[in-house]
């Protein structure tokens, strides 16, 4: 299908091991948005999920899948679903898990508000577990603590008023996208978000907080590690370092960024 500037959504779903998840997340995500198209970017699941991407995308021209040779990871794996969105001139690029924990009920109200056009317009809206209306369901007190510990750790280091800087649902405009050098991006896990963030930022964009009800699928086994926490309250400080001095050198005007919470 052939697509010009400003035309479409589209979701880039990362996928290992969702062959239960990835029909129930595509139904949802067609219901609330009908039009929308999905990139899966399969790093080669053990379980089938990348086959059974590939029949549904025979019978669904909405559906697109791309596979990678293992388990390369979810920074590596939106990069690459990001350039295939370019490449192909959609107008908003969306992130999202598969697993079912972030609501696509959600996305018509995220890509009305980054897809506005105009100075004005967001240019990343958050799903966001933090702000007022925000929720997380299923989650143990022992990961709101780390999630919410971390988020003020990464606002309080790098001097932003956001309060979900590490979430994973987010809708992007192409103009944010095309600003970055997404070569240069090597950060996993939660800091893929928080650098992602700060690019946006960087570059000029507003951010925006939608709220949102978290549902955490696995009960026992999530896929967040000590390394992960580790390597992204490392990385935080880093940037957070890095920025001071640099506003101290004068080579950075100090925090100055427009983020609202829009409640809903």
């Amino acid at each position: 299908m052939s697509h010009h500037s400003g035309a479409g959504a589209l979701v880039v779903l990362p996928t290992y091991d969702e062959v239960e998840n990835l029909p129930i997340i595509l139904g949802r995500l067609f219901a609330a948005t009908p039009e929308i198209h999905v990139l899966v970017v399969d790093d080669g699941s053990p379980d089938g999920t990348g086959d059974l991407a590939e029949t549904m995308a025979v019978a669904d021209d909405r559906i697109h899948v791309t596979h990678r040779q293992g388990k390369l990871g979810l920074g590596s794996a939106y990069v690459a679903g990001f350039g295939w969105a370019l490449a192909r001139g959609y107008g908003v690029v969306i992130e999202m898990d598969a697993d079912g924990s972030h609501p696509p009920e959600k996305l018509p109200e995220m890509i009305s508000l980054v897809g506005a056009g105009g100075p004005a317009a967001p240019s990343l809206a958050i799903g966001s577990r933090w702000v007022p209306g925000g929720s997380v369901v299923n989650w143990p007190l022992s990961r709101q603590i780390l999630s919410r510990g971390g988020n003020l750790y990464a606002r309080l280091a790098l001097g932003l008023r956001l309060k979900d800087v590490t979430a994973g649902f987010r809708a992007y405009t192409r103009a944010a996208l095309e600003s970055m050098d997404l070569t240069g991006i090597d950060s996993k896990g939660y800091c893929f978000q928080v650098d992602m963030t700060l690019r946006v930022l960087d570059g000029g964009g507003r951010v925006v907080e939608v709220p949102i009800e978290f549902r955490e699928r696995e009960l026992g086994e999530s896929k967040m590690s000590r390394a992960i926490v580790v390597e992204a309250m490392l990385r935080v400080t880093k940037w957070g370092v890095q920025r001071r001095l640099q506003t101290l050198l004068g080579r950075r005007p100090g925090p100055r960024w427009v983020v609202e919470d829009r409640q809903s």
